[in-house]
């Protein structure tokens, strides 16, 4: 769907399931979600902005690596870590 050898990504899609394969861009595994995309990066009518996600996640006490300036709004992202301290990277573009 997306990159190269070339460029050290490949994005491949079987069905409506996505996996990123980034060499040494990134450390560890990561999880990403993409709020307003779906999974052919369209635009969706309505979705959770990440500053929505990031006040829901705060209010149940999840612990964020990264967070978003709420004072803001359009593309932003969010990092938190799952149990076993993988990266999941809550990422919008719009």
């Amino acid at each position: 769907m997306g990159g190269s050898m070339e460029q050290n990504y490949l994005i491949m899609k079987n069905g409506s399931t996505l996996i990123g394969l980034f060499q040494a861009m990134f450390d560890g595994n990561m999880l990403t979600f993409n709020p307003g995309w779906d999974e052919n990066a369209r635009n969706l009518e309505s979705f959770d902005d990440v500053r929505d996600i990031q006040k829901h996640l705060k209010e149940n006490e999840v612990t964020l690596e990264k967070t978003a300036d709420e004072t803001t709004s359009g593309p932003e992202h969010i990092f938190l870590k799952d149990p076993d301290g993988n990266m999941i990277l809550i990422d919008q573009h719009r």
